[in-house]
């Protein structure tokens, strides 16, 4: 149950990224369940189910695999320094880790794009969505919360 519980999560994620849209730029959800997941079961599975993620956000865009694999797998291992062993846990706190994780996974994917293929989008542009997408899922980490808090 919980694994169809996951992957029902993570499809969903994906379906809306592309639905949802606030003032024209769409959130980065799976980057929040990457965050989510480093966050809760620490680096070691936060970076396994961030790359997964990623994995599976690659191959489904039809680009080449490897620059959502990269971000999702940081930012699951990034995630997992906020759990407490390092900061106290605020929701403050909270919204400032999953922006700069989800503009650290922007920007990962991003410049992996630029190097092995053709730049996606030009530069201020892939900044305005990058910052969007940020502020976007900043909301969020108001709600997701370390296990041990």
């Amino acid at each position: 149950m919980k694994r169809a519980l996951f992957w029902g999560i993570i499809f969903l994620a994906l379906l809306l990224e592309s639905r949802i849209s606030v003032f024209g730029m769409s959130p980065n959800l799976t980057a929040a369940i990457a965050y989510y997941f480093g966050l809760k079961n620490g680096e070691t599975k936060g970076i396994l189910f961030g790359s997964l993620i990623g994995l599976l956000e690659d191959g489904l865009s039809g680009n080449i695999l490897g620059p959502n694999l990269l971000g999702k797998g940081l930012v699951g291992f990034f995630a997992s320094f906020m759990s407490g062993s390092f900061f106290r846990w605020t929701p403050l706190l909270g919204m400032i880790g999953i922006f700069f994780l989800t503009a650290l996974d922007g920007i990962t994917v991003f410049l992996s794009r630029t190097v092995f293929e053709l730049m996606p989008t030009s530069m201020l542009n892939a900044t305005l969505k990058i910052i969007a997408a940020a502020i976007i899922n900043s909301f969020l980490g108001i709600f997701i919360k370390p296990r041990n808090d």
